[in-house]
């Protein structure tokens, strides 16, 4: 997929959704936030009128506010500070694969739920970025495109540690390998920060397993294979495991605290792209 029709799709996507806008909670005074703190500094918001003082200079002067009366007011506004959103896009190359040439891959879905998340955190001034890009995370007219770049660029196999910064992360894959191994991967993070999610993506025949008689299975980017005589004899097993192990992700995003939401390639992108923004508005966001 280009730049151009990610950045396309995803706007089209995100114009189908309500704002977003992270706030930190009330209780939580000291967490990270696009949020008022309730005190003056740098900000969009107003936040009070105070006297004018010799620190002051001219160009802080409300005049407006000021020709009510005789005394000299400034305007301040209140302190903000910006959230960092992480998104990842598992790079394998088993994610970017889909069951149809008609439907979108596993990955490019996710890239497109993730980005028209971003361009609304980021038109809502946070910073947004990809974990493990050598690129910082941003905010900004620029970022959006920073963003899609980095979705699609080569990842690398090896699993990206967790930033020094404390961060949001949200994790695209369809988390075929063994839950011992996601629970390895992913705990570093969970320490890093209590505000996660998984995204886990499946293509509806990897949902319905529709074969049948003679069919050979293979995995993308390697040599493995296997030959099932009558692969229909497997069908119920195979359902029964794939159901325990979404099961098993959903709970281990459950033990660290994080957001879990499961999309499928065949259902509108419009609701993928809802219940993960439902989920941001988890960890505090407010329309």
């Amino acid at each position: 997929m280009k730049l151009e029709a990610l950045r396309a799709e995803a706007e089209a996507v995100m114009r189908a959704l309500p704002g977003l806008n992270l706030k930190a909670r009330a209780a939580d005074a000291a967490h990270l936030g696009a949020a008022g703190r309730k005190r003056a500094g740098t900000g969009e918001q107003f936040w009070q009128y105070r006297h004018y003082s010799q620190e002051d200079t001219a160009q802080r002067i409300d005049w407006r506010r000021s020709a009510r009366g005789d005394d000299v007011y400034v305007r301040e506004t209140e302190l903000e500070t910006a959230r960092t959103i992480l998104f990842w896009c598992d790079p394998q190359e088993g994610f970017d694969w889909s069951g149809t040439t008609e439907r979108r891959t596993k990955a490019d879905t996710a890239r497109i739920l993730m980005l028209a998340n971003g361009l609304m955190l980021s038109k809502a001034g946070e910073r947004i970025g990809v974990l493990g890009s050598a690129r910082k995370a941003s905010f900004g007219k620029a970022a959006a495109d920073k963003l899609g770049e980095d979705l699609l660029a080569s990842g690398s196999s090896q699993f990206p540690p967790p930033p020094r910064s404390r961060a949001i992360f949200a994790l695209a894959s369809d988390f075929y390998d063994p839950i011992d191994v996601w629970r390895e991967r992913l705990a570093p993070l969970a320490r890093a920060s209590k505000e996660g999610i998984l995204i886990a993506l499946s293509d509806p025949i990897e949902e319905t397993f529709p074969w049948q008689g003679r069919v050979r299975f293979s995995r993308p980017g390697t040599p493995l294979f296997r030959l099932f005589g009558r692969a229909e004899t497997i069908r119920d097993q195979y359902l029964e495991r794939f159901a325990a192990h979404a099961a098993a992700i959903e709970n281990l995003a459950a033990s660290f605290g994080w957001q879990y939401v499961r999309h499928s390639t065949g259902d509108d992108i419009t609701y993928g792209a809802a219940d993960l923004k439902q989920a941001f508005e988890a960890f505090g966001a407010r329309l």
